[in-house]
């Protein structure tokens, strides 16, 4: 939802702007099968009700509604998605990152798909054009485990422990799912104060 509404503001905005995306996983721990489904892990997770759960869950639908966006929450497969970044990692590589990254979580949110499952990930990779036989290489190895972590670290010391973050000429903070119009006054500020970035 705060990719969306990025998005969204960045039409609205008279400069190029260079988005890129960084690897967080929420619960590192998580297997890759998961029984539970996103109202029991919210519940265990948060210490409240299923049917809490259910309403803050239904809340984030209606959300995403408004933006254009079809979750479908009680179909959500819930997994590990250590292996979803590293293809995305891959995909930077391959110049196709914001394809891949976009591919994922259409996967994951709207379509149910299982994105733990390597058939599934060399699928998706392949619709956005990626090679599927050096996709299927990559996912049997440990290839681009340590760009995962690094990023991981990167949020880590910047005290990052939520989703979505932005972050902006490596110093002005965005976090949650902010309104279009808070991304364009931040983006139009920081152009104002700091002119482009050079990093």
């Amino acid at each position: 939802m705060g990719k969306k509404r990025l998005e969204d503001a960045l039409q609205k905005i008279n400069h190029p702007v260079e988005v890129v995306y960084r690897s967080f996983e929420l619960d590192p721990t998580a297997k890759r099968d998961i029984k539970e489904n996103i109202y029991e892990k919210l519940a265990s997770k948060y210490g409240m009700s299923i049917g809490q759960a259910k309403a803050n869950t239904d809340n984030m639908v209606q959300m995403a509604k408004s933006i254009g966006l079809d979750y479908q929450m009680e179909t959500m497969v819930l997994t590990n998605t250590f292996d979803a970044h590293r293809l995305a990692m891959f995909a930077k590589n391959k110049g196709l990152m914001n394809e891949m990254t976009d591919r994922l979580l259409r996967a994951y949110y709207t379509e149910s798909k299982h994105i733990g499952d390597h058939e599934t990930l060399i699928g998706l990779a392949a619709e956005v054009g990626l090679d599927r036989d050096q996709v299927a290489k990559m996912l049997a190895s440990d290839e681009m485990s340590d760009a995962v972590r690094a990023d991981e670290q990167e949020a880590a010391n910047l005290g990052i422990n939520s989703i979505p973050f932005f972050l902006i000429n490596k110093k002005y903070a965005v976090t949650g799912a902010q309104s279009e119009e808070v991304f364009i006054q931040t983006i139009e500020q920081v152009l104002e104060q700091d002119g482009p970035y050079e990093g």
